[in-house]
């Protein structure tokens, strides 16, 4: 009874933590995209830095609380973690800036691919052909929703290889950090917010003005746009703490698989808000095809073989029992 209790409990939690990130980041792109095409607020790499700066603050009152403990991150770790996520902020904007918007989603596709690289390389994981399958099933059925033209030139696939690369780079680096240093959503959001706050709110003027020639301290800032600003930010704090919370407890890799649902929530919800027009059979098609990939990963995932971290040392008499653990987990 204990066992299938304690598996119940943790299917509740998974469930619960990845409601929590879709209805957070399609808030978000709802709440952007009222704030960028309909009020003209277009600094998206400053906006970026408000959300981190509102998120440090919650963290703030959270250890002021008691509800974050005290925890090591080494000052190397956190650089580097802020230069991949950073960059990735940035070579998304300005991959989106130099490239049609059918490469810009190509583009992001391209992030399952590589994080599986990474964790074959890094994690040792090995996937079932069911579960490949389930990813290019997932991949295709959202590259028919989205992706129209596709137009590239040299420098916006120079953007759009340094934006997929950063990107996976930073999101299998949280995995690796909350393991490596037991580090909780709340602590590595501690140590990480403030210093992406503080280097995007410096840098964040200088690279919008080199995106869209307008400054940012010159904006006409209305009550509506600043009431877009503030919900903004306040939805990003559970936006950052939710994408953190479901890379530490599923993988890099299953977290961009599901993400796409949100591409799917945020389609649909275009569709219904903003108009129907661009709803026609492919699209349908796409989405239908998406859907059928998550469910067929998240079961093939799930099962014995589906997605495993191997382990090829030997274990010593010490530490037999727990490297057999870890050689059965399913990741």
């Amino acid at each position: 009874m204990a066992p299938a209790s304690k598996a119940e409990r943790k299917a509740v939690l998974d469930a619960g933590a990845w409601m929590f990130n879709v209805v957070t980041s399609v808030g978000i792109i709802m709440v952007n995209k009222a704030l960028m095409a309909t009020h003209g607020f277009s600094f998206a790499t400053t906006l970026t830095g408000l959300h981190f700066a509102t998120t440090t603050l919650m963290t703030f009152v959270m250890k002021w609380l008691g509800h974050i403990q005290p925890s090591y991150l080494p000052l190397p770790e956190l650089v580097k973690f802020v230069f991949f996520a950073n960059l990735s902020i940035v070579g998304m904007n300005v991959s989106l800036m130099w490239n049609s918007v059918g490469f810009y989603q190509i583009a992001k596709l391209c992030i399952i691919p590589v994080l599986c690289i990474l964790e074959i390389l890094f994690d040792k994981v090995r996937y079932s052909r069911n579960t490949k399958l389930s990813i290019v099933l997932v991949l295709v059925g959202v590259a028919v929703c989205t992706v129209t033209d596709v137009s590239v030139n040299s420098k916006g696939l120079l953007a759009a290889v340094i934006a997929v690369w950063s990107t996976a780079l930073q999101q299998h680096y949280v995995h690796h950090l909350q393991k490596k240093y037991s580090l909780g959503s709340f602590n590595l959001l501690g140590h990480t917010a403030p210093a992406q706050a503080a280097s995007l709110l410096i840098l964040g003027p200088f690279v919008d003005f080199w995106l869209t020639n307008r400054r940012v301290d010159t904006f006409n800032y209305t009550t509506i746009v600043t009431f877009f600003i503030v919900l903004s930010c306040t939805i990003a704090v559970g936006t950052n703490l939710s994408q953190f919370i479901c890379i530490g407890r599923f993988t890099a890799v299953s977290f961009q698989v599901l993400g796409h649902m949100k591409t799917i929530l945020v389609l649909t919800l275009g569709f219904l808000l903003f108009g129907k027009e661009g709803l026609n059979f492919h699209v349908v098609l796409g989405m239908i095809l998406a859907v059928i990939g998550m469910i067929w990963y998240g079961n093939a995932s799930s099962k014995p073989g589906g997605k495993e971290r191997q382990v090829y040392s030997v274990p010593s008499e010490k530490t037999q029992k727990s490297s057999q653990s870890e050689l059965d987990q399913k990741v």
